[in-house]
């Protein structure tokens, strides 16, 4: 199997030349391209320039930054050189950014910010095989340092290289096989110190074409968004398969303007968390709720008319009946499409999303709504993707069926099982994990709990390591509560407890401005965020919508009492990691005080 990445830039260039391949946004806010053929110039000059710096063939270099075009060259022109990136996420901490660059042996490390800069200086400082550092935004160095380079000054060190260096570059090129490690993907990790997951250039490829095959509506013509951190094995795997495709892909830096971006590059694909679709269900939901009578009429038959088209119908391969199909038109364009054009997506093929469970009412109101989600679930160990649900025959509540070419089933303890030519090599610098990692017939541990339907779909039930038992004996899955109370537009974050408990509680972080809205609404004073959260009334509104939520659940599965924080769980605080999963022994020893109240 050829490495795919590894040429891929100069094969797109031949073959694309002097069209777009990749967007950034300028301070001014104006979309920058990059065509292929100043991409493949790049990726040349870093890839001599990694070889004029002392990296070898195998070597490590490692990124910190948000999301930047500089880190596809930077990562492409490791390939070139057949070295191996390294992607730390923008958000880690020091010393996280540390360890990884002492585990992995990185020789240079890129960063983007001032910030970021200033860390990689204190990591320079600890570590000696790090030998230097390169700047991707145009900041400040420190006087004393004489041994960063900024990115512009990296590229002309590999523009000025010699001869020699270029055919040492093209000789490396030449040499890389499928067995070399393409990149070590550290994950971030609910419990213990990271582990860096080895994928191989042979993983990659097998995934790319997995993918190519089974994803049929993918064309040139498509634009993707990079939304996610392209430290993220989903998105840097996809932003991968964009290229390989030769689609035009938008590199967003700052996920808090993801909204205003959406507008403005209105992409027919984006990958996407499950918060991100929590967040616009939540939105439309509250829009809904103050339309007149008439337009909410209006809007729940569209909805009903479109969930049987397109979910009775459409779901199965099936023609709808002609009466049903006009129907669906008429409201297509009279309700969803406008919502569609509000939030940018009315061009979409395809949105992948996986992180997290996505609750089924959520996914069947875009559905419905012609919005193309696409459930799908996978690891960094597995190259990013296991499953996604099919164009025709996918079933809302599961994580869709195995990808061609890869055996899923079902261990000890409900425990997911993979095994294919995209499942990691290993864990670098831990035989024991890696060796703890797998079957003794081969079989990937993903610690994922679930069960195959009749059909061959995967139904994801929770992370084996979050599943508790109450002391009644019963299994709680708190993922699954936790995602059904993630619908509600007054609430944004909640964690689940209740292990060796006698019943289930939950720590809850309420939307604070929908709540202030409320409280104006509703005439409640109150003197800060802390008093808005213990007032009774903003309580028993919560409690209520809590009660809703959980409708149809065993009495020993609902969340019995519950506590509001004032502020976010932050990744700073430790309490989440960098993919935004709850850390559950911090929220469990940071808010002990809290939890063992409510079950006084």
């Amino acid at each position: 199997m050829a490495n795919v990445l590894t040429g891929l830039v100069g094969k797109q260039a031949a073959k694309y030349g002097d069209r777009a391949a990749l967007y950034h946004r300028e301070d001014g806010g104006r979309w920058i391209p990059t065509s292929w053929q100043s991409f493949e110039s790049q990726v040349e000059n870093a890839a001599c320039a990694l070889a004029a710096l002392g990296v070898g063939e195998q070597e490590t270099v490692a990124v910190f930054s948000p999301n930047d075009v500089k880190i596809l060259i930077t990562d492409f022109g490791a390939f070139a050189n057949r070295a191996i990136p390294v992607s730390i996420y923008a958000t880690s901490s020091p010393e996280q950014v540390e360890y990884i660059v002492r585990d992995s042996g990185a020789k240079v490390l890129f960063v983007g910010t001032a910030e970021q800069y200033l860390i990689a200086r204190r990591v320079a400082a600890s570590v000696e095989t790090l030998e230097r550092i390169v700047v991707y935004d145009d900041i400040q160095l420190e006087r004393t340092d004489d041994t960063t380079l900024k990115f512009s000054d990296f590229l002309a060190l590999g523009d000025e290289a010699s001869g020699e260096c270029r055919t040492e570059v093209e000789r490396r090129r030449a040499a890389a096989g499928p067995d070399d490690t393409a990149t070590l993907l550290y994950t971030s990790g609910t419990t213990g110190e990271p582990k860096g997951a080895i994928l191989t250039h042979s993983n990659f490829s097998a995934a790319l074409d997995i993918h190519v095959e089974a994803l049929t509506s993918l064309s040139d013509s498509d634009t993707s968004l990079s939304f996610l951190p392209l430290s993220h094995i989903f998105e840097k795997a996809w932003t991968y398969l964009c290229l390989y495709i030769g689609m035009r892909v938008y590199v967003n830096r700052d996920p808090h303007v993801i909204q205003d971006t959406l507008k403005e590059v209105r992409p027919t694909c984006m990958c996407s968390v499950p918060r991100f679709w929590e967040k616009a269900y939540a939105t439309i939901q509250d829009k809904m709720t103050r339309m007149s009578l008439f337009n909410r009429w209006l809007c729940a038959r569209a909805l009903r008319v479109g969930r049987k088209r397109n979910l009775h119908y459409a779901r199965q391969g099936l023609k709808a009946p002609f009466f049903l199909e006009k129907g669906y038109q008429f409201y297509y364009s009279r309700v969803f499409r406008k919502v569609q054009r509000i939030m940018g997506i009315e061009h979409g093929n395809i949105f992948p999303t996986a992180g997290a469970p996505l609750s089924a009412t959520i996914v069947e109101f875009f559905r419905s709504m012609g919005v193309p989600i696409v459930i799908g679930y996978g690891l960094s160990e597995t190259t990013a993707t296991v499953s996604f649900f099919p164009y025709v025959g996918y079933e809302v509540g599961t994580i869709g069926r195995p990808l061609p070419g890869l055996e899923v089933k079902i261990g000890e303890e409900n425990e997911i099982l993979v095994k294919g030519p995209n499942v990691m090599r290993g864990y670098y610098n831990k035989p024991a994990e890696t060796a703890a990692a797998f079957t003794p017939d081969g079989f990937f541990r993903t610690g994922d709990a679930g069960y195959l339907d009749e059909r061959g779909a995967i139904v994801l039930t929770d992370r084996l390591k979050d599943l508790f038992k109450t002391s009644n004996g019963k299994y709680i899955a708190p993922q699954a509560l936790e995602s059904r109370l993630g619908e509600d537009p007054f609430i944004e974050q909640v964690a689940v407890i209740g292990d060796q408990r006698k019943y289930v509680t939950a720590i809850i972080v309420p939307a604070i401005e929908a709540v202030k809205e409320y409280a104006r609404e509703k005439k409640i004073k109150y003197g800060n965020i802390e008093e808005l959260v213990k007032n009774s009334r903003v309580r028993e509104m919560i409690q209520r919508r809590i009660e809703k939520l959980q409708e149809g659940l065993a009495s020993f599965e609902k969340i019995k009492k519950f506590t509001l924080l004032p502020r976010e769980f932050t990744m700073e605080a430790g309490e989440l990691t960098n993919t935004l999963k709850i850390r559950r022994p911090v929220i469990n020893r940071r808010y002990a005080a809290e939890i063992e109240a409510m079950y006084k």
